[in-house]
This record gives structure tokens, C-alpha cells and sequence, in this order.
């Protein structure tokens, strides 16, 4: 796939910005991370060149410097609430976390429970916090906030939260999670600090929408698809563009909140370091970005999957979404269709070819286009799945790497003892009998070398794949997109 980012430049350049920011306060910053620090996918997808774990290598560069409180907030704590990405809730999360960072080298300092108003559940969290040796705090609910300025930046306000003891000159504040409270943590201690005679800072790193490139820039774009549920919209900055001449990009929720944090700056310090909501960032991408034109082609992907998924979402759910309309409108302003994602094309071509059978199309990373439909023995992805393996490692297409006798006993198993109404092998089930068959097979080994060579490919389905198979391309490394239809119509559940 092209490059059209430089990581090592982001690398170097990200952690000297934050050195320097760090050196404008009295050697002590606060900074509000947020997005993924792990497997940032996204912003891989839409900077090729962007390594998931970019974000914790900048950091890595740091680490002598840094420590880390993790915020959750006690609310969230009490239901439960789950990360739909790994599908565990947000406390154990926090212990994930925990483990992610200490094992890298990173300092965990803390834990701080925000929004606490005595919920049962958050005290038996941070009973077994303790009782782990991770030290923790607790943060109230302030009446009023974030309107009421002056009880916020006052004894009855940020006064009642626990002061977080840190140790180091860069404190990072990041969650599982958004409405976890990380600024208000970042603020509380602020004033906490300013009351015991240090003036330090605040910063936030996040990485999208990019300050720098256009409004309408397909990165930025993108960053909307990625949030449109959420209903983030990208802005220009009009209190940079007021105070210095120069047009930037910041998010709604930045740009509204500003006047406020702009005033409880001013009360705790008794001046604002910032200007505008682009002042308080740190994100260094858009300087990184090596082509252009390579990055504008990965977003506007990335637009098009988005919208995909939501339509695949709401056939599912059957419940109208909402943000299926604003993608609609994300891509025109892109100048993209469907169309425009060259695997859907194929797919449905296949599938007509084929007598409307379920088809799908898989794009490897020097263009050539692969399909596969379903047939007697396999399911549309497991075959352009191994149809992909043979382009790739030379192999002809006539081949059979797999005869009916070693794909017929797993069907047996299936069906007779397994109780599946589906005889046909899914994706994970075609790679469990490829890499029995490389024992004895040369050609099938050759197949499995392949595997990594998918990393970063297209796909496009003519039906929605069952879970198994979603999660077989996304380990892979594929960028899936489906037709929001079900193989068969008439069913109530996919399976």
C-alpha cells in the first residue's frame, strides 16, 4: 500500500512539542489524552503510514518523564457500561489498561473516580484497587458544572476533589472511555496545584480532526464518519481565527466549551495561557503527512465503509440511525459513491455471474481484484479468502489446496455432532484445514506464508457475514464491507 505519513518524523516532532510545551509552565503539564493510545486503527486507515501504536511509541520517548492516571468515571462504573470494542466494561478496562501501560515501562501513578456520589459499585472498585496497591482518588459532581464558574473554581467546587499526588513533570490523563471526565480531572488539578504555589499546565493531544488541513480535507472528513453517531462536527476555530488571522479546525465540543475553560483558567491562574481551543492542542500530524494525495484516496475509503457499516448496523437492529443520513452527506462532500470502493463492483458482479449466489471481491495491495461465491463446500469469504492465497503465492486457480476429502469430516462435525445448519466452512475453518494440510502440503504452505500480505486489503460482500467470519478479516488485517442483505431474507437471526 502507498505511504502518505511519516511516522518516524511524528514520532520525533509529537514528543519535542510536548518537551516544549511542558517547559512553558513551572515543569509540571497536564495533559488530556484522548482517542485510543492502542490499536489506533482508525488513524492507521486514514494516514497509511500511521502505526496503531504510534501514539504509546511517542509516549515510550517520554516515559522517564511521564506517568499516567487513568479517569473513569464512577456513573459509568455503576452500569456497567461496556467498550463495544472489546466488549468488556469500563472497570476492567482500567485493569487492562493498567497491565497495557506497566508492561511497556509506562508509570501508573493512579486512578481517579470521577462523578462519585457514594455508588456502591465504584467504592467496591476502588476497594479492589486498593487492595492491588493502586493508589486512588475520588472527584465529585459539582453543581452547576460547567456553567457555574466561580463554585467551580472555588473551595466548594475543585476544593472537595481529592488532590492527585504525582511525581513527574508530564502527567497524562486518559480513560476508557469519552465522557469519563478527563478535563474536568485535568482543571481540578490546576487549582489544586496553583493553591500550593505551582503554576502548571494544561494540554490536549488529540489527534483528529487535524488543526491544519482544510475543513473539508477528507481527513477531516473522516474523522466525522468516524463519530457521526456521536454527533461530533467539525469547526473552524473562531476564536483563533479572531485572535491570530490564521483559519484552523476544532470540533464543536472544544469550540463551545472554550469560553468556560477559558474562565476557570482565568480564575485559577488569573490569566489564560490560550487563546483559542487550537492553542491548548499538541497534535503534530497534519506536519506529517508525506502525500497528500495518498491520504485524501485511504479517507475517502474509509468514508464509503463507514456508511456501509451503518446501513449493515441498521439491518441488523432494524432501528433507524440516524448518522446514516449525515454520512450520506459525508460523502458527497468527499465526491464519493459506492461505487468509488472498486471491490463492491466485482462483488456484485460475481454474484450476478453466478445466478444472485452470495459473492464476494477482495483487492490486494498491487490492485488485482479476487472474488469468490459460495458453493457446496465453502461460504463467498472463505472462498476469495483462499482464492487470495493462490494469487498471491503464484499458485493456479485450478488447484484445489484443499481436496473434499479433508474439507468433508469438518462439515461432518458441523452438522451431525456440532448441531450447525450451515455445512459450508467459514473463514476461520478454511484457515484451521489450509494449515493442517501445510504439514504435508508444499503449496498449501506457500498459501499460509501469504497470510500477512493481506494486511491492509479491501473486501466487499454481497451479505452480511456472520460474526465469525467479520472477525477472521478483521484479524487479518482486511477492510470488510458488506451489503446490508441477509443470505436469506427470511431469517429473524444471522448466523
Amino acid at each position: 500500500m502507498k505511504i502518505g505519513f511519516d511516522n518516524e518524523k511524528y514520532l520525533k516532532m509529537q514528543s519535542q512539542h510536548i518537551r516544549e510545551r511542558i517547559a512553558k509552565f513551572d515543569d509540571k503539564l497536564y495533559l488530556e489524552f484522548g482517542g485510543k493510545l492502542f490499536d489506533d486503527y482508525h488513524a492507521s486507515r486514514v494516514l497509511p503510514g500511521f502505526q496503531p501504536d504510534s501514539k504509546l511509541q511517542m509516549l515510550l520517548q517520554l516515559k522517564d518523564q511521564a506517568e499516567i492516571v487513568i479517569v473513569i468515571s464512577a456513573e459509568d462504573i455503576e452500569s456497567n457500561k461496556v467498550r463495544g470494542d472489546y466488549g468488556i466494561t469500563y472497570d476492567l478496562d482500567v485493569l487492562r489498561l493498567i497491565d497495557a501501560f506497566q508492561g511497556v515501562g509506562l508509570m501508573v501513578g493512579s486512578v481517579c473516580l470521577t462523578k462519585f456520589a457514594g455508588q456502591p459499585a465504584a467504592e467496591a472498585f476502588q476497594n479492589r484497587l486498593e487492595s492491588m496497591g493502586i493508589r486512588s482518588y475520588r472527584h465529585y459532581k459539582i453543581p452547576g458544572y460547567p456553567s457555574d464558574v466561580e463554585r467551580i473554581v472555588s473551595d466548594e467546587g475543585y476544593g472537595r476533589n481529592d488532590y492527585i499526588e504525582t511525581s513527574r513533570p508530564l502527567v497524562v490523563i486518559t480513560a476508557p472511555g469519552p465522557g469519563s471526565g478527563k478535563m474536568a480531572t485535568c482543571l481540578s488539578q490546576l487549582y489544586h496545584e496553583h493553591k500550593r504555589g505551582i503554576k502548571a499546565g494544561y494540554a490536549k493531544f488529540e489527534t483528529f480532526p487535524i488543526w491544519n488541513l482544510p475543513l473539508k480535507h477528507p481527513v477531516n472528513l473522516a474523522y466525522e464518519a468516524a463519530t457521526a453517531d456521536l454527533n461530533d462536527v467539525n469547526m473552524i476555530d473562531s476564536f483563533h481565527l479572531e485572535a491570530y488571522g490564521e483559519t484552523t479546525v476544532n470540533y464543536n465540543r472544544d469550540i463551545e466549551i472554550f469560553p468556560v475553560v477559558n474562565a476557570m483558567f482565568q480564575l485559577i491562574a488569573g490569566a489564560s495561557p490560550y487563546k483559542s481551543p487550537t492553542d491548548m492542542g499538541v497534535n503534530m500530524a497534519g506536519n506529517c503527512i508525506s502525500d497528500d494525495a495518498v491520504c485524501r484516496r485511504a479517507s475517502q475509503q474509509e468514508i464509503i465503509r463507514r456508511y456501509y457499516k451503518s446501513m449493515c448496523e441498521q439491518r441488523r437492529t432494524g432501528e433507524t440511525r440516524d448518522d446514516l443520513r449525515k454520512l450520506k452527506l459525508l460523502m458527497q462532500q468527499a465526491g464519493v459513491t459506492t461505487q468509488d470502493r472498486a471491490v463492491v463492483g466485482a462483488a456484485l458482479q460475481c454474484s450476478e455471474a453466478t445466478g444472485n449466489l452470495p459473492a464476494a471481491a477482495l483487492e490486494l495491495e498491487d490492485g488485482t481484484i479476487v472474488t469468490g461465491h459460495t458453493s457446496t463446500l465453502l461460504g463467498a469469504s472463505a472462498a476469495v479468502l483462499m482464492n487470495a492465497l493462490k494469487a498471491l503465492a503464484g499458485i493456479d486457480h485450478e488447484i484445489d489446496l484443499l481436496s473434499p476429502v479433508c474439507i468433508e469430516p469438518i462439515q461432518t462435525l458441523k452438522t451431525r455432532y456440532l448441531g450447525s445448519r450451515n455445512p459450508r466452512l467459514h473463514t476461520d475453518e478454511i484457515l484451521i484445514a489450509l494449515s493442517s494440510s501445510a504439514a504435508t502440503n508444499p503449496l498449501a504452505r506457500q498459501a499460509m506464508e501469504q497470510l500477512p500480505k493481506l494486511h491492509g486489503c479491501e473486501a466487499h460482500s454481497t451479505v452480511l457475514l456472520s460474526a465469525v467470519d467479520e472477525q477472521t478479516f478483521k484479524r487479518l488485517g482486511v477492510n470488510l464491507t458488506c451489503e446490508p442483505r441477509f443470505e436469506e431474507e427470511d431469517r429473524k437471526y444471522h448466523k
